[in-house]
């Protein structure tokens, strides 16, 4: 079967507002928009989309072995310290846009218009995994009318039934290729679903606001039986006018961060996890550590960078503060400008201005 990823695609302009980095060759044309909802038929796995090899038995082992699944028992104490701001969504608006952070890589993004919800998960508990320890920063109450949802992949801690369940049938989600079937058995109505450098779009209020899938290095698996049957990525985000802002749901460090920047110059914001990341024998090629998220915000050339992943669910062997630590560290000793970095606590918000505004 031919992967969709290499037939050609019509070709659209680039947006108002895009713009190339000095030095750089000028971007190739974005595709243009499929419709909304299209039936499409997908290889049966998408392994040959990963970049690095899927731990075996000895790495499960090794890791079961030295028993670095959890951060230590005394550094749980962290815990109460771990910032946490809860509070509705801003009001926005004509052409502004707003972040406001749920907690892990669940963001309420007011763009172009519209309220999008990236990988939302309103859990308290997710399979496998403990409970928060951070509450959600949004009650779903507060939350304005969702005109969108993006989702990175199927993990469980970034798709959650549950919370899904909550939205009206006729929201219009944005997923991986090879996961609208999972929606639909949900009777979710408007599901899309695209490979890498494709791209749909939502009705906004001055204009459409375009939703480009982009690659991430990662894998994705469900069940027992469906490993990298469905694709993974991230999401970039265009208002009319040019105002982007990119959500890399999860991933690891590698060359795509370039490329994504390069197709989409101009990005105005770009949400980075941070967390999730110890051992990195084991977790380097699928979770940037600190570092390495802020290595990736200078490949993308984006304007400011808010972390995300982390301090919600204990994933991996990091004290809970560690990266937020690590990730100001590392953000000052790239002399970067300090009021680029949003290292916001859970619930808080930050409204969006544009430098020639």
């Amino acid at each position: 079967m031919t992967d969709q990823a290499d037939q050609a695609q019509p070709t659209e302009r680039r947006p108002a507002g895009a713009r190339t980095r000095p030095g750089q060759a000028a971007p190739p044309s974005l595709a243009a928009p499929r419709p909304r909802g299209e039936l499409r038929t997908w290889p049966r796995s998408f392994a040959h989309r990963l970049t690095s090899p899927l731990p075996g038995v000895r790495a499960i082992a090794r890791l079961a072995r030295e028993g670095r699944l959890r951060p230590p028992v005394d550094a749980l104490r962290q815990i109460p310290e771990l910032p946490f701001e809860p509070g509705p969504p801003p009001v926005v608006g004509p052409g502004e846009a707003a972040v406001t952070w749920a907690g892990h890589a669940s963001c309420v993004l007011r763009v172009g218009g519209l309220t999008v919800l990236t990988d939302p998960v309103w859990s308290r508990r997710i399979l496998g995994t403990p409970a928060r320890v951070t509450p959600v920063g949004v009650r779903w109450e507060d939350l304005p009318p969702i005109d969108a949802v993006v989702i990175s992949h199927n993990h469980y801690d970034h798709l959650d039934a549950p919370t899904l369940k909550r939205l009206p049938r006729h929201t219009p989600l944005f997923v991986p290729a090879g996961l609208a079937a999972w929606c639909r058995a949900r009777r979710f109505t408007d599901v899309t679903e695209l490979d890498w450098w494709e791209a749909a779009e939502v009705p906004g209020p001055d204009g459409p606001v375009r939703f480009d899938f982009v690659p991430a290095h990662h894998w994705s698996k469900r069940t027992l039986t469906d490993t990298c049957r469905s694709l993974w990525g991230g999401w970039v985000i265009t208002a009319p006018g040019g105002r982007r802002i990119y959500f890399a749901g999860d991933t690891g460090y590698g060359h795509w961060f370039r490329e994504i920047g390069h197709r989409y110059p101009g990005i105005d914001l770009a949400l980075l996890p941070i967390g999730a990341y110890d051992p990195r024998w084991m977790l380097r090629p699928v979770h940037t550590d600190p570092e390495e998220a802020v290595r990736a915000f200078g490949d993308l050339g984006a304007r400011a960078m808010m972390p995300m992943h982390w301090s919600t669910f204990l994933l991996s062997a990091e004290p809970p503060l560690e990266p937020l630590q690590r990730v100001r560290a590392a953000w000052e000793a790239a002399r970067l400008p300090r009021e680029a970095l949003w290292d916001l606590p859970v619930g808080a918000s930050r409204v969006l201005i544009r430098p020639d505004e």
